[in-house]
């Protein structure tokens, strides 16, 4: 079993930047790729990053590219997200989650994700 446990939330204005963090715990979670989605209030789960258990490739969806960055520290078993330039569009609930397969350029399909995070609470706002 592997454990997901976000960090890194909280209330910031347009404009500024956030860290998420990703931590796991459990198994080794080296072999695990680490997606990234997030939950607007009203809206559907949708993919925003993701990255390959040997960081080779990484994936942004179209609405941060350029914005966000995706990155891992194995040593540290985290995952980390920066988020810079936000909009008051960025709102939502942030959910890291891990999958045993190197989904590519299907990393947004949720049911290939074996374990899933609880959340974290990103707001922009002025």
């Amino acid at each position: 079993q592997l454990q997901l446990v976000e960090s890194g939330g909280g209330l910031v204005q347009p404009g500024g930047s956030l860290r998420l963090s990703c931590a796991t715990s459990g198994e080794t979670a080296d072999y695990y790729a680490i997606g990234w989605f997030r939950q607007a209030p009203g809206k559907e789960r949708e993919g925003v990053s993701f990255i390959h258990s040997s960081e080779d490739s990484t994936f942004y969806a179209d609405s941060v590219k350029g914005r966000f960055t995706i990155s891992r520290d194995n040593a540290k078993n985290t995952v980390y997200l920066q988020m810079n330039s936000l909009k008051p569009e960025d709102t939502a609930v942030y959910f890291c989650a891990a999958s045993i397969i190197d989904l590519g350029r299907h990393w947004r399909s949720q049911s290939d994700y074996d374990y899933w995070g609880q959340g974290t609470q990103v707001t922009v706002s002025s």
